[in-house]
């Protein structure tokens, strides 16, 4: 499998969730601007929607979007306890938590990353974002370690969306569950190998 990431972006989700996967893969880092490959190849030939994370799969085929690719990932290895079994009902409480962290806290950010957008909309963006987190800190208020309970690939986008709050100087220091969170998820040894690989360790 390779990889197709852009460093710190919502493609480190999959790259950590293939660091602790244990399969092998192979990673190539794209200019998002100019929507090449590191060799200067036409990144948009091979995911026409021109995003990251793109995964090409060993017979060649190309899945995209993160809840998909994840979860592809836990699947093929299954041994690894990324997800919970298919059909159960913690494998949708999966799919809920990958849906809110890419629905309703990934795309909150929109307006931050728009370098037009006017200091009304980032200052209504910023405190919408808290509002969002603090849904994660609620659920990780009865003590648990991680969202289902036990590491899974919805801890791992989490954690990056959440991340971005740095960068956009956003004060989530109230939320004590997230910050041990938080902790928690950069101990682990994948995402340390993660942060290396994208030269943000």
């Amino acid at each position: 499998m390779k990889l197709y990431y852009s460093p710190g972006a919502c493609s480190q989700n999959p790259h950590i969730a293939l660091h602790e996967s244990g399969l092998p893969f192979e990673t190539d880092r794209i200019d998002n601007r100019a929507k090449k490959t590191s060799d200067g190849s036409d990144f948009l030939a091979i995911n026409p929607k021109g995003q990251v994370p793109t995964l090409v799969l060993d017979d060649g085929q190309v899945l995209t979007e993160n809840a998909a690719i994840v979860q592809y990932i836990a699947d093929k290895a299954n041994g690894a306890n990324l997800a919970p079994a298919a059909g159960t009902l913690e494998r949708y409480r999966l799919q809920e938590w990958l849906s809110f962290v890419g629905s309703e806290m990934h795309k909150s950010y929109g307006n931050l990353f728009n370098p037009n957008a006017p200091a009304d909309m980032k200052d209504a963006a910023k405190a919408l974002i808290v509002r969002k987190i603090a849904v994660v800190d609620q659920a990780l208020a009865d003590g648990r370690d991680y969202l289902l309970g036990s590491f899974s690939v919805a801890d791992s986008y989490a954690f990056v969306v959440i991340s971005w709050t740095k960068r956009f100087d956003i004060d989530i220091s109230h939320l004590a569950n997230v910050t041990r969170f938080m902790e928690r998820m950069r101990a682990r040894p994948a995402v340390q190998k993660t942060l290396a690989a994208e030269g943000l360790a």
